[in-house]
């Protein structure tokens, strides 16, 4: 009776253990004259604020639609923390108000993600300064399709050694699945003769023909995908 007892009261408790695997991202882009000064706001924003759990990692956009811009990652956390995170203080908005947004141009963008790591071929807090981002965006209805394949391609990437985090967007939006490609050792790994091409590796995972079966779902399934580069600016994160 007594350890019948323990399971009861332990039965809480695990219900409130969630896995911290989500993040909230948002993107700031500064007005041309004022980029020294929203960089100064942001760090001092980010120290000021977003420490322990709520802390930043800031990336400086370099290429793609939103170059020029800031891509700015909190977490990871779990639903509950969102939940109990509360209202942001009063002085925490007028900062931001006041401090920061007079800076940035109207542009910009706000969500969450879940790493999804039956899909992803590094750990979620496995980072590097230099990344490169896929944004993936499937038809209505077909995430699933594509999540199937992406299984397929993790085998590849695991394989291979490159390190690629993949996020699903989660009430942000179009259905996104996001690839985080991490390069532990910089640009180079871009270069065609540092890894063998994504092509080549799959057909020597899966046959010959199994290339061209991926490239009919991605045609299919896929309603358009877009690239960007970034590095990780540790002088506009949290200390």
């Amino acid at each position: 009776m007594r350890k019948l007892l323990l399971c009861w009261l332990f039965i809480p408790l695990t219900g409130l253990c969630q896995t911290k695997n989500v993040i909230s991202t948002f993107r700031a882009f500064p007005k041309p004259e004022k980029i020294a000064e929203l960089e100064k706001a942001l760090t001092a924003h980010a120290q000021k604020f977003h420490t322990g759990e709520w802390k930043w990692r800031t990336y400086e956009i370099l290429s793609g639609p939103d170059a020029g811009g800031y891509h700015v990652v909190e977490g990871p956390n779990s639903w509950a923390q969102l939940d109990e995170r509360n209202d942001i203080s009063a002085a925490h908005t007028s900062d931001w108000n006041t401090n920061v947004s007079p800076l940035t141009t109207t542009q910009g963008s706000q969500g969450y993600s879940v790493y999804r790591e039956e899909l992803s071929s590094t750990g979620l807090t496995d980072y590097t300064e230099k990344i490169a981002i896929t944004h993936v965006y499937p038809k209505q209805g077909c995430t699933d399709t594509i999540i199937g394949l992406l299984k397929k391609i993790k085998v590849v990437w695991q394989k291979t050694n490159e390190p690629v985090a993949v996020y699903q967007a989660s009430g942000s939006g179009a259905p996104q699945l996001v690839l985080v490609f991490r390069y532990k050792t910089g640009w180079k790994e871009r270069d065609p003769g540092f890894r063998k091409s994504f092509m080549e590796r799959y057909k020597a995972e899966y046959g010959n023909n199994a290339y061209n079966d991926y490239l009919a779902v991605i045609q299919q399934f896929v309603e358009k995908s877009w690239a960007e580069m970034l590095i990780y600016r540790s002088d506009l994160s949290s200390k």
